[in-house]
């Protein structure tokens, strides 16, 4: 009898077709592990650039709204010279003769301070108050014992504020104490 050898597989790890499975395995798990790495790194773009164009919009509004305010400002600083003409006006005539056109006067300027003030601007009422040299230009000092040093006596031109900027600063005077003004003196 002859004596057949017989010869088994053994496996090495990439011999035969079991040794090529866990190489494909390795291979997938590699692929799939930087595709999972990829679609991870585009997300966190895709977030940074959604915050990017998010802050983009708000920077965009924010700059439209200074932008109406600017112009808006500028439209009110061309009105109050008109103001100021109204006042003047409707200060100058007191005579019977002038009723009917003072009573439209009154109506016309009543209204360009209603809109005036729909726009956003605010008159600088200083009067009794302190001197503020961002609100207030003084124009004359009286002195004065019965006010307090600095107070705001007399408007010589009403002032403006537009969201907390002066559009015009009023002119004004303002008390200093008799002992205070000799010692400046």
């Amino acid at each position: 009898m002859d004596e057949k050898e017989t010869r088994f597989p053994v496996n090495r790890g990439g011999d035969g077709p079991e040794g090529n499975l866990d190489a494909d395995n390795t291979r997938a798990e590699a692929d799939v592990a930087k595709l999972a790495t990829d679609l991870e790194d585009l997300r966190q773009t895709l977030l940074r650039r959604q915050a990017d164009f998010d802050n983009y919009k708000k920077r965009i509004e924010r700059e439209r709204g200074e932008d109406h305010k600017r112009a808006t400002a500028r439209v009110i600083e061309g009105l109050i010279p008109v103001i100021d003409g109204f006042e003047h006006a409707l200060a100058a005539h007191h005579e019977a003769e002038y009723e009917n056109y003072r009573r439209g006067f009154e109506l016309i300027y009543k209204q360009l301070m209603e809109n005036v003030a729909k726009l956003g601007a605010e008159r600088i009422e200083p009067v009794g108050k302190p001197f503020d040299p961002h609100l207030h230009q003084a124009m004359d000092r009286t002195e004065s014992a019965e006010h307090e040093d600095g107070t705001v006596l007399q408007v010589f031109q009403p002032g403006y504020v537009f969201h907390g900027r002066v559009l015009r600063p009023a002119m004004v005077r303002v008390a200093v104490h008799p002992a205070a003004a000799s010692k400046a003196n």
